[in-house]
């Protein structure tokens, strides 16, 4: 690809990133250019993120409904797994999806709760009532 037919089609990542490309330059040579993107990347960047959004509705709506505890919905709002969180926590995976439960979520010690507010990085409050502060 030729330097000047590099694509700079702008993507949900613009403002944050841009992405090296090799072309050619005038002079037959190798170099390196920057490139916003294009457009085909842009879609499929655009719906893995409403991919994760339903990810993270569907999440909260388990722990709406009782079915799953704060965990899944922080995990899923982090774009964590449960070998992610477990190891941010300390806790064996088998522990962390034991949490996951709603039952066994409310009897979790202040401790363990901490535990889980530093891994995602929100206090124990936010954690308890799925309110999310970004700054």
């Amino acid at each position: 690809m030729k330097k000047e037919e590099i694509p700079q089609d702008p993507s949900a990542l613009d403002k944050f990133t841009r992405e090296v490309c090799y072309a050619v330059d005038s002079s037959g040579n190798y170099v390196t250019e920057l490139s916003r993107g294009w457009e085909i990347k842009a879609s499929a960047l655009g719906a893995a993120w409403e991919d994760i959004k339903h990810r993270i509705e569907d999440a909260k709506q388990k722990v709406l409904n009782n079915e799953a505890s704060p965990v899944l919905f922080f995990m899923e709002w982090r774009l964590m797994d449960i070998a992610m969180v477990a190891a941010y926590t300390g806790f064996w995976k088998w522990q962390v999806k034991r949490h996951m439960k709603p039952v066994v979520f409310e009897k979790l010690s202040d401790k363990k709760l901490q535990k889980y507010a530093e891994a995602f990085n929100i206090t124990v409050q936010e954690l308890k009532t799925l309110q999310v502060h970004e700054e």
